[in-house]
């Protein structure tokens, strides 16, 4: 009888529980089951190689956006300039590529991410302004600071060049899996095994017990800006890459680069219950993607009515994430 008590513990504290188990085996079966469906639906066209291929390609740069803003989003803020950032890094991407090889890729899209998105949390935390009318007017200058880009003597020319043929590799595969997988490694450690992850959490969940637990919210807010500075850069070099060129946008529409990898980020959120965030994100990309290429093979337009499609994604993924929480949903 001894035995049999101890099992359970057993299984408790190490190895996969038999209703995680379910679940993971439930969870691969749908995937198959949805895929074979949708394939059928196109005749053939959805899992053809080049395909599946070019899903997984474009799915990497919404990835990195939505893990940028799994950390924001921990920490209670919203930032809606993170669009105008991503014009911005791309261009630099595209302008110091050029200019000076692979190096400046890198170079360009990191640093002005990491420079403007500290910016962006230097104001939330030391102004007190709302996070999200702060990221709006920050969005706007950004805009403005692109438009002004594509019309000088100067950097016009540079911005509406195309990224080298020989400096995107990190937007085709294998390049960007190696990318995907490398910075998943570094950022599911960040967010769930070192002190500041923790930080940002508990700061999220109550900024005031966070405080009285002694976590010094202003450092915190610093560090998040750096982390998601670091990792927009990455999207814009991973966007610059994939995408070759990347056009200005005014009048906030900027916004909408991030509407998708919001919709990963709501859609990761739902099955965090059961697998962790940092590792949900590239799986609900690659669905989220799926599932407006699948559009595109339908013949659906990729204007107004996958915008709609994109939108009720949004509203659908945030009831389901929210349904059973009381208080307020942030």
């Amino acid at each position: 009888m001894q035995k049999q008590q101890e099992n359970p513990t057993l299984a408790a504290k190490g190895g996969i529980k038999k209703g995680d188990l379910i679940f993971y085996i439930g969870f691969v079966a749908v995937i198959v089951i949805v895929c074979l469906l949708l394939n059928a639906v196109t005749g053939g066209d959805f899992l053809y190689g080049s395909n599946i291929r070019m899903i997984i390609s474009h799915a990497v740069y919404p990835t990195f956006v939505a893990w940028a803003l799994c950390f924001l989003l921990a920490c209670g803020y919203t930032d809606m300039s993170l669009g105008g950032v991503l014009v911005l890094g791309s261009f630099a991407a595209c302008m110091l590529g050029n200019t000076v090889g692979y190096p400046g890729v890198i170079l360009g899209g990191v640093l002005v991410g990491l420079i403007l998105v500290f910016i962006n949390f230097s104001v939330f935390a030391f102004t007190g302004i709302p996070s999200w009318i702060a990221g709006i007017s920050l969005a706007l200058i950004y805009e403005a600071g692109a438009v002004f880009l594509s019309r000088g003597e100067v950097t016009g020319p540079l911005v509406a060049s195309d990224l080298a043929d020989h400096l995107r590799a990190l937007g085709q595969l294998p390049g960007s899996i190696i990318l995907l997988v490398a910075s998943m490694i570094v950022i599911y450690f960040v967010y769930n095994r070192t002190t500041v992850g923790l930080n940002i959490r508990a700061m999220g969940g109550n900024k005031d017990v966070a405080k009285a637990l002694g976590v010094n919210i202003t450092k915190t807010i610093i560090c998040v800006g750096i982390i998601c500075g670091i990792i927009i850069g990455l999207a814009c070099v991973v966007q610059q890459s994939t995408n070759v060129r990347t056009t200005v946008k005014t009048g906030l529409t900027s916004m909408f680069m991030v509407f998708q990898p919001m919709a990963v980020v709501l859609l990761a959120q739902i099955l965090e219950r059961k697998i962790n965030i940092i590792i949900a994100v590239p799986i609900c990309a690659f669905f989220i993607y799926a599932a407006f290429n699948f559009l595109t093979l339908m013949g659906i337009p990729s204007g107004t009515l996958q915008e709609a499609c994109l939108g009720a994604f949004l509203i659908i993924f945030g009831i389901i994430g929210s349904w059973g929480k009381k208080g307020v949903v942030k």
